[in-house]
């Protein structure tokens, strides 16, 4: 592990967020910016702050150990976005912005007076990310729309789990995190096409495109071919071998399904007949015969142990590998060699050990610089020393509820 450095040299250093919302999908949006460097001020509402700061399975005196990852490298400023003060103060911060971040429901900055009309005569470079259920327009625009039922309407959930279960789902927010990894590259988009117009544009993304983007083909062979696909379990059909096998201590995931993969398979295996057995020697055979090639290789994984199946498939240029969890990632050596995981300051526990900036940059690589902040740690430096506010006129607004 590593300790974090402090010091900014991420490529997004000279930008400046602005990031409204709740939850997951803005704020991770929001994350991500700020791990390649940006300074984001997050604005949330006073006294409540971003449901997020209560979320996780576990915390630490009270305190939500989600919050400090989602809210790294973020300022924490508290404003009410619902007065008329509120609005204008956000209005004299989104001058100097390059991007504002939301994701609240469809026509909720319109119904404050904050939509892009009235923000881009501001400042007509900004760029504005929205990230939604349905997007900005359509039908549905105005639903409401959680990862849940964006996952479901975008294609995945239909697809995933066992063909004699309902569909199941992933252990994480799979459809926040596509829509605000899309919105981000959204955001990188239109500040390179800013960079040669002078304008700013939205970038609107919908959890349910963001699920639908990657689900490959699906549509398109149900155009052509009326294939639906359904629930394979731990497989793709036709895609052989590729599964996990069991060991005498545990299971491997083995991917050997591509022709010479699959031969130096069977020689780690000692069964270099069946790569040239009309029944596996190529990938059409290989599917048609899935299941019965799956139980020969685990007749074969069932001998051995994890450690002596990876070692010999490794041995073999096998890909294969262990199924991690937590204490896994903690403990492996091209981990931490990687620094994928870094240790950041926390107050209640000394440091917390979290997933590392991605991807890696050679010449300007983001960082974490510090993990969550509390709720309106940086009002006094945004408002006093940014937007030039008086101690009287701070106070004034701190005890009228609209910061």
């Amino acid at each position: 592990m590593t300790e974090t450095k402090i010091e900014n040299t991420g490529p997004l250093k000279d930008i400046k967020v602005i990031e409204l919302g709740v939850l997951l999908a803005g704020p991770f949006c929001g994350q991500l910016l700020g791990d390649y460097g940006a300074e984001v001020i997050k604005v949330e509402q006073p006294g409540v702050g971003d449901p997020m700061r209560e979320w996780g399975q576990t915390k630490v005196a009270g305190r939500s150990l989600w919050w400090p990852i989602v809210a790294r490298n973020k300022k924490s400023i508290t404003l009410n976005l619902r007065t008329p003060e509120g609005q204008e103060i956000l209005k004299s911060l989104i001058g100097e912005a390059d991007v504002v971040l939301e994701n609240f429901r469809p026509g909720t900055m319109e119904k404050w007076g904050l939509g892009y009309d009235v923000l881009s005569k501001i400042n007509p470079r900004l760029i504005m990310a929205r990230v939604s259920g349905y997007g900005q327009t359509g039908p549905y625009a105005k639903r409401a729309g959680y990862a849940s039922v964006g996952e479901a309407m975008g294609g995945l959930r239909y697809v995933m789990g066992y063909p004699d279960r309902v569909p199941s789902r992933a252990g994480i927010s799979l459809g926040d995190t596509l829509a605000a990894t899309y919105a981000c590259l959204g955001i990188m988009a239109a500040l390179h096409s800013r960079d040669s117009t002078g304008r700013g544009q939205v970038v609107d993304s919908a959890i349910y495109e963001a699920v639908f983007a990657m689900m490959e083909s699906l549509v398109t062979e149900y155009q052509v071919g009326g294939y639906i696909r359904e629930r394979t379990g731990a497989i793709l059909p036709k895609v052989a071998p590729s599964n996990i096998y069991p060991t005498t201590d545990g299971m491997v995931i083995i991917g050997a399904n591509q022709d010479t993969v699959f031969t130096r398979l069977c020689k780690a295996m000692e069964r270099v007949e069946l790569a040239t057995d009309p029944k596996y020697a190529t990938h059409n055979a290989r599917g048609e015969n899935q299941e019965e090639l799956d139980n020969l290789i685990a007749e074969w994984t069932k001998t051995l142990t994890a450690e002596e199946v990876l070692q010999i498939c490794g041995e073999h240029g096998v890909p294969s590998g262990n199924l991690y969890r937590a204490p896994e990632m903690l403990s492996d050596p091209h981990f931490a060699a990687r620094e994928a995981i870094v240790e950041v300051p926390f107050p209640e526990v000394g440091h917390l050990k979290m997933q590392n900036v991605f991807p890696k940059f050679s010449e300007t690589p983001g960082s974490v610089r510090w993990a969550g902040p509390e709720l309106g740690e940086h009002n006094e430096e945004i408002y006093k020393e940014r937007l030039g506010f008086s101690d009287g006129k701070f106070n004034t607004l701190l005890k009228a509820g609209d910061i």
